[in-house]
């Protein structure tokens, strides 16, 4: 506690000796000043990385029952799915065929990842877009950031600027699937004294696709800025409220044959041996952020910003499971009239109690032609595992809420990064970029089946990153460059490898990106090009299976690569009309893989592993093609029409390239309309209409695979698929005063 109020301190002090400054400068460098947080990890107009940035005009334009994932579907080489077949709920991208934990999110500069899993779960943040500035997204290792490395991309949000002047918001919005969502919002603008207040509020609700999907969603975002000359402070407050239903099950093949919409969780059978349903197979999750950004321009071309930031996270899964062993959860045998019982339905809960800080600091200096930033990050998170039953069928002594297991997580990071955009000539911009981060990763404790979790890990990491950016000429582009990302394994991939035995052999991974494009701006026309050779060492890749909580189970490969080309346009010939498509071509291997397959004998032990050798296999979920095309039309300046289509190409669900164990190819056409109407006094009523799905498609976007074979030579496979909902809508009305 010493050192980190001594941190505090020192980010902080400058703030103190300014406070007495007065005046007030124009309202433009104040907006500008309100931005340098994040802009030292962005990429700019030079900077040789590829990247697509989304405003908040066009986030105001997405449907409100979409989470970011959904939002950013139509973005080149990303692939969304949702669990509960709509926006609601738990959601999910990847980006050049890499899943969440691959890639690196910030919101203010600070990493949203989950510090163990590395994932970031959307739904603990409902209605996120409605107080988003802008979404920059890089596709690739990127420009150093906080928290992961990006292995395969890196988000990066803002939230709301500071308005120039007050403003009220109110949405309302109703769905299929009884969906009702409401966000309401003020600011005060930025008053006379250098103050401002900012408000957000949002509830959603809905019964999701398929059973048990529902949601009950509530979010809170409130800012309060004051700004003082050459200073700014700005704190931040998000709450996110979650309660979902349980849904990452999935639904087999056949049973989607019958019924499409089915979902087991929370199914048992009475003693009548009617089928029921646990009405509370719930996830509930409550997350607190609070951020304190306090920024300095020291002159015209120095700018020093400091960042401190706290999320408090707490929540369970409850489940009920049918027919368990008493010893399982480490009871005793339950005598009740006289019967003895080892086994019995229970209902439990597996509980998550968690404390995550993070602070920064970072000098930006930019003058005509030079550009650098350097900056510093410590942060540590500290979070608690554990179990309770609470309730029995059969109970004699069981305490109520009965712990069974905890284990515990500690994890530290620190890094230091520097980075120089530099002009050579007119036409020339050198690009370098230079990480180290140290990790040291501690597990203690057992998990829910005794097994002990006490490992502690340290890791190092250098990650150069070097490019240069031609600019032809005012509307012609032409960048390369090479990134070397370097990553550690997330808590599932260590907690499997402890149990398997194999947690010695677990290995941090590493890519060497390498990046070359073109980028063409005119008035009516801009146009990118890029080709990307992602080339990795000991890759951890999706083996297919998911962990009992629905945690994707990974397995290190030696060598693999993502290669692929992406092209990007936007085309406006009139001006009422706009064309965009973006289409990606991609090969996505594992050379040398060796597939280890379960043997069982007729009692379903476990004996042995059989060894599969693939010489060249494709990597699981990663598609080969993926594709986008939108037409717009602006009747007026106050309507717009638009007609979206996104492709899919196939991807397998594990590393074996078996047809039978994968998701087919599908084509999605949506609709979006929207008609604005201005009322006295500057203000206005939205109406806005959204349509998924338009060609009522049935297909199903991610799920998992397992497979085993018994000693007989019989095989075994099991599968869960996530269907997605077949034609469905949105509308919304929205005033703004």
């Amino acid at each position: 506690m010493k050192r980190l109020a001594l941190f505090c301190g020192v980010i902080f002090l400058p703030l103190i000796s300014q406070a007495q400054d007065s005046g007030q400068k124009e309202k433009v460098t104040q907006t500008k000043l309100d931005s340098v947080v994040v802009e030292s990890f962005r990429g700019g107009k030079n900077t040789p990385v590829t990247h697509s940035t989304m405003d908040i005009n066009l986030l105001k334009k997405q449907s409100p029952v979409s989470s970011v994932p959904m939002v950013l579907s139509l973005m080149p080489s990303v692939v969304s799915s949702t669990e509960g077949g709509n926006g609601l709920g738990y959601s999910s991208l990847r980006i050049r065929g890499s899943e969440s934990s691959r890639i690196n999110v910030t919101l203010n500069g600070i990493a949203l990842n989950d510090a163990e899993s590395q994932e970031v779960f959307w739904v603990n943040i409902p209605s996120f877009t409605s107080f988003l500035q802008d979404i920059q997204v890089q596709r690739g290792v990127g420009t150093s950031t906080n928290g992961p490395a990006a292995f395969g991309a890196s988000i990066n949000m803002r939230t709301l600027f500071t308005a120039q002047d007050p403003y009220g918001v109110a949405d309302f919005s109703i769905g299929s699937f009884n969906t009702f969502l409401t966000t309401v919002g003020a600011g005060s603008g930025l008053l006379k004294n250098g103050l401002s207040f900012d408000l957000r509020y949002s509830r959603n609700r809905g019964d999701g696709y398929i059973r048990n999907a529902k949601t009950d969603l509530g979010s809170l975002f409130a800012s309060a800025g004051w700004f003082n000359g050459d200073n700014s402070l700005k704190l931040t407050y998000i709450m996110g409220d979650q309660k979902s239903g349980i849904t990452w099950e999935g639904v087999s093949r056949e049973q989607m044959e019958s019924d499409r919409r089915f979902n087991s969780a929370g199914s048992y059978y009475d003693k009548a041996g009617n089928l029921q349903y646990y009405q509370n197979e719930t996830d509930n999750y409550i997350q607190h952020h609070i951020q304190a950004h306090f920024i300095h321009r020291i002159s015209p071309q120095l700018i020093w910003s400091s960042t401190i930031h706290y999320t408090k996270g707490d929540g369970y899964y409850e489940n009920y499971k049918s027919n368990r062993k008493f010893s399982d959860y480490n009871i005793p045998v339950q005598r009740v009239k006289e019967i003895d019982y080892t086994r019995s339905d229970v209902v439990i809960k597996q509980l998550l109690d968690n404390n995550y800080i993070a602070l920064n600091s970072s000098l930006s200096y930019n003058s005509k032609g030079f550009n650098s930033t350097a900056g510093v990050t410590y942060s540590y998170y500290d979070g608690d595992h554990f179990g309770k039953l609470i309730w029995s069928m059969y109970n004699n002594n069981i305490p109520e809420n009965h712990q069974w297991y905890l284990n515990k997580g500690f994890k530290a990071d620190i890094s230091a990064f520097a980075r120089v955009e530099k002009s050579i000539g007119s036409k020339v911009v050198a690009f370098a970029d230079l990480q180290y981060r140290r990790v040291d990763f501690t597990l203690g404790g057992d998990d829910k089946d005794f097994a002990s979790l006490d490992w502690k890990g340290e890791y190092n990491f250098i990650n150069p990153k070097a490019g240069i950016t031609l600019n032809i000429d005012s509307a012609n582009q032409l960048y390369a460059s090479v990134a070397v990302g370097r990553k550690e394994p997330g808590r599932s991939d260590i907690k499997e490898s402890i149990k398997a035995l194999t947690a010695a052999d677990i290995k941090p991974e590493r890519v060497v990106d390498y990046e070359a494009g073109y980028r063409l701006k005119t008035n009516k026309v801009t146009l990118s090009a890029n080709v990307y050779l992602m080339e990795y060492k000991d890759q951890l890749v999706p083996t297919g299976k998911l962990s009992e909580t629905g945690y994707v189970i990974k397995e290190n490969v030696e060598r693999s690569f993502r290669r692929g080309i992406e092209l990007s346009t936007s085309w406006k010939p009139l001006t009422y009309l706009g064309v965009d498509a973006n289409l990606t071509l991609s090969r996505n291997k594992i050379l040398d893989y060796i597939w280890y397959l379960d043997q069982f004998d007729e009692n379903w032990s476990l004996v042995s592993q059989r060894a599969v050798r693939i010489d060249k296999s494709d990597i699981a979920f990663s598609p080969s093609v993926t594709g986008m095309g939108m037409i717009t039309l602006l009747p007026s300046k106050s309507s717009t029409i638009s007609v979206n289509g996104k492709y899919v190409g196939k991807q397998y669900m594990d590393n074996t390239a078996n047809l039978s164990r994968s998701v087919p190819q599908y084509f999605v056409l949506g609709l979006r309309a929207s008609k604005s109407f201005e009322m006295k006094s500057e203000r206005y009523i939205d109406i806005q209409l959204f349509i998924d799905n338009v060609l009522n498609r049935k297909y199903f976007s991610n799920g998992w695979v397992y497979s085993a074979e018994f000693l007989n030579g019989e095989t075994y496979s099991e599968e869960g698929l996530y269907p997605q909902a077949e034609i469905n809508f949105t509308a919304k009305i929205s005033f703004r005063f």
